[in-house]
């Protein structure tokens, strides 16, 4: 018992569940991270390839787990006075990210990934929290029957 004196116990518990919030935290830094690989990649000209898995029924009727590539959409383009600009996705709802305000302008490519990293650090420090609760429950209300 002499051992376990050397250590500074507490009686913390690991949470069961993560808080709403922060799966949507996480969920969208997943995505900003996506962005970021898919910009690094493009301006190093080859390919980023995602993977997902996904539950198939083969023709013997037993369910496999198969990995397949995932098809990732840039959140930029080319704006009319030809800069680029970047939109914040939440699913299929592009994120405002101030009072009417939708897409960030971003004079070239190279400030892209710079740029990613600056929104990632912001999902991850909860400045976007009320843009993706506004989302959320936009996307929720397109299930209700």
């Amino acid at each position: 018992m002499s051992t376990l004196n050397t250590l500074k116990l507490t009686a913390i518990v690991k949470p069961t569940q993560v808080p709403a919030v922060q799966q949507r935290r996480n969920k969208l830094a997943k995505r900003v991270w996506e962005q970021i690989e898919l910009a690094k990649a493009q301006q190093a000209g080859t390919q980023f390839v995602a993977t997902k898995f996904r539950t198939v029924t083969d023709s013997t009727g037993v369910r496999k787990q198969v990995e397949m590539n995932k098809r990732i959409k840039a959140w930029w383009f080319t704006a009319d006075n030809g800069k680029l600009a970047l939109c914040v996705r939440y699913g299929s709802k592009v994120l405002e990210l101030a009072p009417k305000k939708y897409a960030i302008e971003i004079a070239n490519e190279r400030d892209l990934v710079k740029t990613l990293d600056i929104i990632k650090t912001a999902v991850i420090n909860g400045e976007l929290d009320t843009a993706i609760e506004t989302a959320a429950t936009k996307l929720r209300a397109g299930f209700v029957k």
